[in-house]
């Protein structure tokens, strides 16, 4: 892949949390609104969690896809969405980097799952532990991904048996084992969350119908800003994976939904579409794909 010149600056987010909520709010005031395709919304505190939500029809964002870390994150996703109808919603799961949990806790989630069918949009944040596996390695420390990919193929099977779309965490090889999975099932579903990965992987995804969602960094990485460049379009999604932080124009402030704006105008440049087509393609396909 070829990557174009960078920009030698982005304006964007300059102002602190405040500031930038209300000057977005009344940029914005007739676009499209956005969808944060990807959060950790039970990992920020009660008080973040109430000033974010309550502000986020000012900032333009219509909705965020909460992702679950284990039961308990899941549990804590749920009481949020019955909290914020319509604007909280959850997706139920078991993220890979973290120890593979005893069978009983695997049967005890996928039990609660089965119950709370009806109340997720999604499975996920689950995957394959590619940085977790890397640290090992490089440590010179024993790896057996045998059992991730066993509690991989478990969700899959899930979301088939219950028609749902898939929120991966699978980067660079790990995505060609997960896509094998999701064919191996009959998953069309699939959203690989902040996806790094091959050309070939890249075709084999959109050819696959495979959606894939950008963060914030597609500001000021490389390896994002060509991926944002060739996936087709109306297979991509806005994203912040907060409260991960960001760097660049993003640096010392709090994830917030509102930064999918960013992604949004970048996005635009990149592809060549004005910003309002961009954002509203960006919400059509977060619509879609979650069906909210």
């Amino acid at each position: 892949m070829n990557f174009a010149p960078e920009p030698n600056s982005h304006p964007l987010f300059a102002a602190g949390p405040a500031d930038s909520v209300q000057a977005q709010s009344s940029r914005d005031e007739q676009a499209a609104p956005l969808i944060d395709a990807h959060i950790h919304l039970d990992a920020y505190d009660h008080a973040q969690q109430r000033d974010m939500l309550s502000g986020l029809p000012a900032a333009g964002i219509a909705g965020v896809i909460t992702v679950s870390m284990h039961l308990e994150s899941a549990r804590s996703n749920l009481r949020l969405a019955r909290q914020y109808p319509s604007l909280v919603y959850p997706a139920f799961g078991y993220h890979p980097e973290q120890p593979v949990p005893a069978p009983s806790d695997v049967d005890e989630l996928l039990a609660w799952m089965r119950r709370h069918a009806d109340d997720m949009v999604a499975v996920g944040e689950v995957g394959l532990p590619y940085y977790t596996r890397k640290e090992a390695e490089e440590a010179g420390r024993p790896f057996d991904g045998k059992p991730y990919e066993e509690l991989l193929e478990r969700f899959i099977a899930f979301a088939k048996e219950h028609d749902k779309p898939v929120v991966l965490h699978a980067v660079y090889e790990d995505a060609d084992a997960a896509c094998r999975l999701l064919e191996r099932y009959g998953v069309k579903r699939a959203h690989f969350h902040w996806f790094k990965g091959s050309p070939a992987t890249v075709r084999r995804m959109a050819e696959n119908g495979y959606y894939v969602s950008f963060t914030p960094d597609i500001v000021y990485e490389p390896e994002i800003r060509e991926l944002a460049r060739v996936y087709p379009p109306g297979q991509v999604m806005s994203e912040t994976d907060g409260p991960w932080p960001f760097e660049g124009p993003f640096e010392g402030q709090m994830t917030h939904p509102r930064m999918t704006a960013a992604v949004a105008e970048e996005w635009s440049r990149l592809q060549g579409f004005s910003l309002q087509e961009a954002r509203q393609r960006l919400y059509s396909n977060a619509r879609r794909f979650y069906g909210i």
